[in-house]
Protein backbone atom coordinates (compact mmCIF):
# COMPACT_ATOMS: atom_id res chain seq x y z
CA UNK A 1 0.00 0.00 0.00
CA UNK A 2 3.18 2.56 1.19
CA UNK A 3 4.24 1.39 -2.53
CA UNK A 4 0.83 2.80 -3.79
CA UNK A 5 0.85 5.72 -2.56
CA UNK A 6 4.03 6.79 -3.40
CA UNK A 7 3.72 5.99 -6.68
CA UNK A 8 0.44 8.44 -6.91
CA UNK A 9 2.13 10.96 -5.15
CA UNK A 10 4.52 11.54 -7.65
CA UNK A 11 1.67 11.76 -10.57
CA UNK A 12 0.69 15.48 -11.54
CA UNK A 13 -2.79 15.59 -12.71
CA UNK A 14 -4.14 19.16 -12.05
CA UNK A 15 -3.16 20.28 -15.87
CA UNK A 16 -5.22 17.38 -17.11
CA UNK A 17 -8.06 17.95 -14.66
CA UNK A 18 -8.06 21.85 -15.96
CA UNK A 19 -7.75 20.61 -19.83
CA UNK A 20 -11.07 18.31 -18.97
CA UNK A 21 -12.97 21.08 -17.55
CA UNK A 22 -13.82 22.21 -20.75
CA UNK A 23 -16.14 19.11 -20.57
CA UNK A 24 -18.00 20.71 -18.03
CA UNK A 25 -21.18 21.91 -20.36
CA UNK A 26 -21.47 19.08 -22.46
CA UNK A 27 -24.39 17.37 -20.96
CA UNK A 28 -24.58 13.82 -21.09
CA UNK A 29 -28.12 11.59 -21.91
CA UNK A 30 -27.90 9.96 -18.17
CA UNK A 31 -27.61 13.91 -17.14
CA UNK A 32 -24.45 15.39 -15.58
CA UNK A 33 -22.19 16.57 -18.15
CA UNK A 34 -18.83 14.88 -19.58
CA UNK A 35 -16.58 16.15 -17.08
CA UNK A 36 -17.69 14.17 -14.63
CA UNK A 37 -17.45 11.13 -16.86
CA UNK A 38 -13.76 11.72 -17.58
CA UNK A 39 -13.17 11.86 -13.29
CA UNK A 40 -15.04 8.54 -12.94
CA UNK A 41 -13.06 6.83 -15.59
CA UNK A 42 -9.99 7.76 -13.70
CA UNK A 43 -11.59 6.76 -10.49
CA UNK A 44 -12.55 3.32 -12.11
CA UNK A 45 -9.01 2.69 -13.42
CA UNK A 46 -7.53 3.48 -9.70
CA UNK A 47 -10.32 1.48 -8.03
CA UNK A 48 -8.74 -1.55 -9.99
CA UNK A 49 -5.04 -0.21 -8.91
CA UNK A 50 -3.84 1.48 -12.53
CA UNK A 51 -1.22 4.10 -11.79
CA UNK A 52 0.07 4.35 -14.67
CA UNK A 53 0.42 8.44 -15.60
CA UNK A 54 -0.09 8.56 -18.96
CA UNK A 55 -3.33 6.10 -18.53
CA UNK A 56 -4.68 7.57 -15.64
CA UNK A 57 -3.80 11.21 -17.46
CA UNK A 58 -5.37 10.08 -20.70
CA UNK A 59 -8.25 8.95 -18.87
CA UNK A 60 -9.00 12.72 -17.80
CA UNK A 61 -9.20 13.82 -20.81
CA UNK A 62 -10.03 10.90 -23.48
CA UNK A 63 -13.23 12.24 -24.85
CA UNK A 64 -12.02 16.20 -25.16
CA UNK A 65 -10.89 15.63 -28.95
CA UNK A 66 -14.31 14.36 -29.74
CA UNK A 67 -16.83 16.51 -27.24
CA UNK A 68 -14.65 19.75 -27.30
CA UNK A 69 -12.93 20.15 -29.91
CA UNK A 70 -12.07 23.57 -31.98
CA UNK A 71 -12.21 25.26 -27.80
CA UNK A 72 -9.42 26.91 -26.79
CA UNK A 73 -6.65 24.82 -25.66
CA UNK A 74 -7.80 21.89 -27.40
CA UNK A 75 -5.16 21.01 -29.56
CA UNK A 76 -2.14 18.53 -29.92
CA UNK A 77 0.39 21.16 -28.91
CA UNK A 78 -1.41 22.30 -25.82
CA UNK A 79 -1.43 18.40 -24.30
CA UNK A 80 2.03 17.85 -25.53
CA UNK A 81 3.48 20.30 -23.56
CA UNK A 82 1.71 19.81 -20.34
CA UNK A 83 4.26 18.01 -18.74
CA UNK A 84 6.40 14.77 -20.07
CA UNK A 85 4.02 12.37 -20.30
CA UNK A 86 2.22 14.40 -22.58
CA UNK A 87 3.11 13.33 -25.83
CA UNK A 88 2.03 10.05 -24.45
CA UNK A 89 -0.96 10.76 -22.97
CA UNK A 90 -1.82 12.92 -26.59
CA UNK A 91 -1.38 9.31 -28.66
CA UNK A 92 -2.90 7.45 -25.99
CA UNK A 93 -6.40 10.00 -26.37
CA UNK A 94 -5.96 10.32 -29.78
CA UNK A 95 -5.75 6.03 -30.31
CA UNK A 96 -9.49 5.82 -27.85
CA UNK A 97 -10.49 8.91 -29.83
CA UNK A 98 -13.22 7.95 -32.73
CA UNK A 99 -11.41 8.81 -35.71
CA UNK A 100 -13.04 11.49 -38.64
CA UNK A 101 -11.89 11.35 -42.12
CA UNK A 102 -13.14 14.39 -44.25
CA UNK A 103 -16.06 15.12 -41.69
CA UNK A 104 -17.18 11.11 -41.72
CA UNK A 105 -17.26 9.47 -38.42
CA UNK A 106 -15.38 6.39 -38.20
CA UNK A 107 -18.31 3.88 -37.71
CA UNK A 108 -19.27 2.79 -34.18
CA UNK A 109 -18.10 -0.64 -35.10
CA UNK A 110 -15.30 0.22 -36.63
CA UNK A 111 -14.08 1.73 -33.69
CA UNK A 112 -14.69 -0.49 -31.08
CA UNK A 113 -12.98 -3.00 -33.28
CA UNK A 114 -10.22 -1.36 -33.65
CA UNK A 115 -9.51 -0.81 -30.24
CA UNK A 116 -10.58 -3.93 -28.91
CA UNK A 117 -8.14 -6.04 -31.55
CA UNK A 118 -5.44 -3.89 -32.42
CA UNK A 119 -5.01 -0.98 -29.96
CA UNK A 120 -2.28 -0.89 -27.30
CA UNK A 121 -3.08 -2.71 -23.90
CA UNK A 122 -3.42 1.16 -22.25
CA UNK A 123 -5.97 2.28 -24.64
CA UNK A 124 -7.95 -1.22 -24.36
CA UNK A 125 -7.77 -1.26 -20.24
CA UNK A 126 -8.93 2.75 -20.84
CA UNK A 127 -12.01 1.18 -23.39
CA UNK A 128 -13.02 -0.91 -20.23
CA UNK A 129 -13.02 1.67 -17.63
CA UNK A 130 -14.81 4.24 -19.89
CA UNK A 131 -17.57 0.91 -21.10
CA UNK A 132 -17.95 0.53 -17.20
CA UNK A 133 -18.63 4.51 -16.58
CA UNK A 134 -20.68 4.19 -19.26
CA UNK A 135 -23.09 1.45 -18.22
CA UNK A 136 -23.45 2.59 -15.14
CA UNK A 137 -24.83 5.99 -16.05
CA UNK A 138 -26.54 3.80 -18.33
CA UNK A 139 -29.03 3.29 -15.58
CA UNK A 140 -30.18 6.52 -15.57
CA UNK A 141 -30.66 6.71 -19.56
CA UNK A 142 -34.79 6.12 -20.44
CA UNK A 143 -34.66 5.98 -24.31
CA UNK A 144 -35.22 1.90 -24.36
CA UNK A 145 -34.17 1.99 -28.06
CA UNK A 146 -30.60 3.78 -26.89
CA UNK A 147 -30.19 1.42 -23.96
CA UNK A 148 -30.54 -1.68 -26.19
CA UNK A 149 -28.47 -0.73 -28.57
CA UNK A 150 -25.60 0.00 -26.18
CA UNK A 151 -26.09 -3.05 -24.70
CA UNK A 152 -25.74 -5.27 -27.76
CA UNK A 153 -22.92 -3.41 -28.94
CA UNK A 154 -21.21 -4.09 -25.56
CA UNK A 155 -21.98 -7.59 -25.81
CA UNK A 156 -20.84 -8.07 -29.49
CA UNK A 157 -17.78 -5.69 -29.04
CA UNK A 158 -16.19 -5.30 -26.01
CA UNK A 159 -17.33 -8.56 -24.07
CA UNK A 160 -15.86 -11.00 -26.52
CA UNK A 161 -11.95 -9.06 -25.57
CA UNK A 162 -12.41 -8.14 -22.08
CA UNK A 163 -11.61 -11.12 -20.20
CA UNK A 164 -8.12 -11.07 -21.82
CA UNK A 165 -8.03 -7.39 -20.99
CA UNK A 166 -8.87 -7.54 -17.49
CA UNK A 167 -10.75 -10.24 -15.53
CA UNK A 168 -12.12 -7.83 -12.88
CA UNK A 169 -13.34 -5.60 -15.22
CA UNK A 170 -14.73 -7.96 -17.41
CA UNK A 171 -16.79 -9.37 -14.25
CA UNK A 172 -17.90 -5.66 -14.02
CA UNK A 173 -18.76 -5.17 -17.52
CA UNK A 174 -20.59 -8.40 -17.72
CA UNK A 175 -22.60 -8.15 -14.24
CA UNK A 176 -23.42 -4.17 -15.62
CA UNK A 177 -24.73 -5.61 -19.20
CA UNK A 178 -26.84 -8.43 -17.55
CA UNK A 179 -28.04 -6.08 -14.48
CA UNK A 180 -29.34 -3.40 -17.63
CA UNK A 181 -31.31 -6.34 -19.73
CA UNK A 182 -32.90 -7.24 -16.57
CA UNK A 183 -33.83 -3.52 -15.89
CA UNK A 184 -35.21 -3.15 -19.30
CA UNK A 185 -37.15 -7.03 -18.94
CA UNK A 186 -38.72 -5.15 -15.98
CA UNK A 187 -39.82 -1.85 -18.08
CA UNK A 188 -41.04 -3.93 -20.36
CA UNK A 189 -43.43 -6.19 -18.07
CA UNK A 190 -44.53 -2.84 -16.49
Amino acid sequence: MEDLQSRLSSITLAPYIFKAMALIGVRRRAGSNMFRHQIVTMGILLDYKFIDPVLLKAALIHDLFEDAAGMPGVNREEIVRIDQDGPAVYDLVMEVTQRSVNGIMEPKSEYLVRIMESGCQKAKILKLADRISNLTSLGFVHEEAFVRKYLAETRRYIMPHADKINTDMSREITDLVETRERMLQTRSQA
